[in-house]
This record gives C-alpha cells, structure tokens and sequence, in this order.
C-alpha cells in the first residue's frame, strides 16, 4: 500500500543519514515492491519515469529509459532490432531471448541499454508500460540497481525479485499521478529555491519552424527528434542529444560548454556505431568474461589511447588479441552513419558544434533559437545540407 513517506538508505552517500522520501500533500504515488530505496535511487526513479511517460505520451509507442546518476545514458522506443543491433546489444545468444522474441517493451529497453552500455552499467530502469517476462529476463542478465514502472505481470515480478539476490529495488508507479503542486521546490544550503515544474511538452509543433533551406522532415526524422528532445528535458544541463532509429545514441551531460556538450554526445554516438562495425561484432572472447567486461573490452578496442597497462589488461579478454582499427577504416565506417538527429536544451552561440555533428551523420537539428549569431548557425546547417527548427523552448534542468 501507498504510504506518506519512505525511510531512505542513506542521503546521496552512506554518512548522509538520516535520509526519507515523503509526500507534501496527500499519499506517495510509488510503491516499494522489493527491496529498499536510496536518495539517488529516488532522483533517478522519479526523473527516469517522467521521461518515459512523456516519451510514451510523445509517440504513442512503448517506452524505456536507463538512468545513471541523475541523466539518462540511453532513452528509446519499442522498434524491433536488427540482427547487427541485436548483436551490438548482446540480446542473442545463450543467456537471453533472440530478438525475435522481444516484445516491444522489451526492444525499447535493448535500446535504451545499447545506447552506452558502458555507462550504462548499475543503471536505474523506467519503462512505461506493465513489465512482462521478456523484458524481465532481459534486465534480470544485466547490472543494474533498480526499475521504475507502472506494474508488473507476476512472473516479470518474480524474476525481478531474485536479482541480486532479492535486493533488487522494484518500483511501481501510479501512471495517472500528477503532481498536486505545480511549484517545486529545492533547498541548497539552507536557502529554499522555488520555480514552477518544467511542464512544458514535448510535440511536433515544437518543429514548424524550420529556419534552413532544407525543410524536409521526414516522419522518422520527426520521431527521433521527439525522442531526443523529451531526453534533453531530464539531462543534466548544459546538454545535447543524439537520436537515430528510435533512440537516443549519444548524450553529452552537464557541461559548461556547449561545444564540449556536443563533443561529447558525438564521440559517444560515433562509438555507439562503431560498435556495430563487423570486426567489433567478430571479436573473440574467452570463455567466463562477463558482460559487462565485454562492453569494457569492446570499448578498449575502438579507442588508441590505452596505457600500457590497460592495453595488458585488454588484452587478456581475447582468445586472439585483434588488430585494432585504423583511422581511416574508422572514418571509412563512420561515413555510413547518417539521417541522425540531434537536440540542443539551449541556443548554439557559435558555429562549431554544427560542424562537429556534421561529423557524425547529423542531418536534423532543433535547439530553442536566439543567439546573436542564429544566423552564423543557419548558414553552417545550410552548407551541410541540415534541417534545422527553433523550438523556441529552453530545457535546462538542473
């Protein structure tokens, strides 16, 4: 049953006790299923749910989110996989379903893991609508701290209860839940910061107002810039999202820069596709590396910056040590990666971030629009061919 508060683990670490979670007026619109909650459980849960509601509400299509420390590492609706993906993924093989098995619940949380499975490890799950055994199995083969939903069908509870030896925190949601305040309020240091909830909502309108002269959004494009804005919301600003095939696939989090947010996202969206490059998907492991030390090894592979202990370390993954990828065959691969989309929480002052998307198969932009220098932003789209709204919206969040 519902309660008004909730006694927390500790605060955002183990000597920050006493810690709770309460409700201002009225009943706690979450149960605890199984096990027990932190403070940065909570955030992640509460953030992680929002998203996956509106990203719901958005597109019409099953939602899933994996949140790590306050920001989505990934964010996607339930599109069936490909056969590279669902390998990329580690969704086929002896331990999981095939992907023919996925229901569309469970695809869009193979999405949302894939997106940075590296930073995706110990994620907190939302996923927006009832969970069923497909989508169960699949959380119950990763690490991961906790899951966020509107209910659960009592086998997918079953197994989610035996995860970590049955200290897997499960959550239940009340899906009809508003928030009877529409101010929040925050306190830092003993001074209390009120604004009203950001309740803005994310549609297609937001995108009628395409600036370059290229203004050919096709439904897709609509859909992954959908997905990328309602994922800015609940980033860690300053912040940019990459999307492509119903995914996020990059996200750079909390800079102060936004050029380096864009850096960011772009690296991470590059090595999301390089990932899926076939020497990458042909690399041979020996037997008992865990999952997550395959994601670490894979990610090892496609950088060239290893110390020497590192590369000793890596190398002790692979039954043959590869051959790594040279730039060229990099650049070569990265080539193919197009159509993406890409969404900024606030305004480019300077051309360079375009230039850096370019790079890495950008082809639709929105961003809120009102630099000085708007105009030095078009021009650099034009000349790549981009799309690009004004949204007219800010999406900091903080």
């Amino acid at each position: 049953m519902s309660t008004t508060e909730v006694e927390l683990r500790y605060g955002c670490n183990p000597h920050q006790k006493p810690a709770r979670a309460y409700a201002k007026m009225g009943l706690l619109p979450f149960e605890v299923l199984n096990s027990a909650p932190g403070y940065i459980n909570m955030m992640d849960a509460l953030n992680a749910w929002q998203l996956v509601k509106e990203l719901k509400r958005a597109t019409g299509l099953p939602s899933a989110a994996s949140f790590k420390h306050v920001s989505p590492a990934g964010a996607a609706v339930g599109i069936p996989l490909s056969d590279v993906l669902a390998k990329s993924y580690f969704v086929e093989g002896s331990n999981s379903k095939s992907r023919r098995e996925l229901s569309p619940l469970a695809a869009a949380y193979a999405r949302a893991r894939g997106a940075d499975r590296v930073s995706s490890f110990g994620d907190f799950v939302a996923l927006s609508g009832v969970v069923d055994v497909p989508t169960a199995q699949l959380i119950n083969i990763e690490v991961s701290d906790g899951v966020i939903a509107p209910g659960y069908d009592p086998e997918a509870l079953e197994i989610l209860r035996g995860k970590r030896d049955g200290r897997y925190l499960v959550m239940q949601m009340d899906p009809d839940y508003d928030p009877p305040d529409e101010m929040e309020a925050k306190e830092i240091y003993g001074v209390v910061l009120e604004q009203k909830r950001n309740d803005a909502l994310m549609s297609a309108e937001m995108l009628k107002n395409v600036v370059t002269a290229n203004r050919m959004l096709p439904e897709s494009a609509v859909r992954d810039l959908l997905v990328a804005l309602v994922a800015l919301k609940y980033i860690q600003s300053n912040s940019v999202c990459f999307a492509v095939d119903g995914q996020v696939i990059g996200a750079g989090a909390g800079q102060q820069s936004r050029v380096h947010c864009t850096r960011l996202a772009a690296d991470k969206a590059d090595l999301w596709y390089l990932r899926q490059h076939p020497a990458a998907l042909g690399l041979q492991f020996k037997e008992g590396v865990s999952r997550a030390e395959r994601n670490n090894a894979i990610d090892g592979y496609l950088r060239d910056d290893l110390s020497p202990a590192e590369q000793r370390y890596w190398e002790d993954a692979f039954e043959v040590v590869p051959q790594r990828l040279t730039a060229e065959e990099k650049r070569a691969w990265l080539d193919g990666l197009t159509g993406v989309c890409l969404a900024s929480d606030a305004f480019f002052p300077f051309r360079d971030s375009i230039d850096r998307a370019s790079q890495s198969g950008v082809k639709y932009v929105v961003q809120p629009g009102g630099s000085v220098r708007d105009d030095v932003v078009i021009e650099a789209c034009d000349e790549y061919g981009m799309v690009m709204a004004f949204s007219g919206v800010r999406l900091f969040h903080h």
